[in-house]
């Protein structure tokens, strides 16, 4: 029992800090936050579907924690508001890293669980940058020149999309070669014991 917990702590740390290496890779970075990376939400999926939502979430918490410190420093140089600042760290940070945990959601049901959970979490962060972009953002920056942003909720899902579609679809295609790696499989199937 104390070599599983172990085990799981240990992958826990290693998954966080693979997905912490791998989001620093950016592809494409938007000028008001986002980015397209390297598949960095992946490890915290793969953990997630291993050991469940709820394991997921205390580990995908502890990944936003990271994040939210790596881009501390450029936020802060936004200018905003205390109150703004508070809720943009809470909505774009703490809320949209966390979600990421909740990818184990249907991790028993073979392929389409590890994809549907994987797009099912990627989905939970797009909605929580969406609100961000709606209540916090509608009226800073331009997405394109000569793009009208009066509509917050149009620009919101413009903007957001833009970084989160392709970030869903190169996380959901790596769940779906990973779980065709025989090996992979195995190692990533979910534990017995854990719901």
């Amino acid at each position: 029992m104390k070599n599983n917990k172990t085990q799981m702590l240990v992958e826990g740390a290693v998954m966080i800090a693979l997905a912490t290496v791998l989001s620093l890779v950016k592809v494409f970075k938007l000028p008001w936050g986002g980015s397209i990376t390297l598949v960095s939400m992946l490890p915290i999926c793969m953990f997630s579907i291993k050991y469940g939502v709820v394991k997921g979430l205390f580990v995908s918490f502890a990944y936003a924690l990271i994040q939210m410190l790596l881009d501390l420093a450029e936020v802060m140089s936004w200018g905003l508001t205390p109150e703004t600042l508070i809720a943009c760290l809470l909505l774009d940070y703490i809320l949209a890293y966390t979600v990421i945990g909740t990818a184990g959601i249907f991790r028993k049901h073979g392929m389409a669980g590890w994809i549907g959970g994987a797009a099912f979490a990627l989905m939970l962060r797009l909605a929580a940058h969406f609100a961000s972009g709606v209540f916090i953002w509608h009226s800073i920056g331009k997405l394109w020149e000569g793009f009208d942003t009066s509509n917050e909720y149009l620009y919101s899902l413009m903007y957001n999309g833009a970084y989160m579609v392709p970030e869903m679809i190169f996380t959901v295609i790596g769940a779906a070669i990973l779980f065709s790696i025989p090996q992979t499989k195995r190692i990533l199937a979910p534990t017995p014991k854990e719901s």
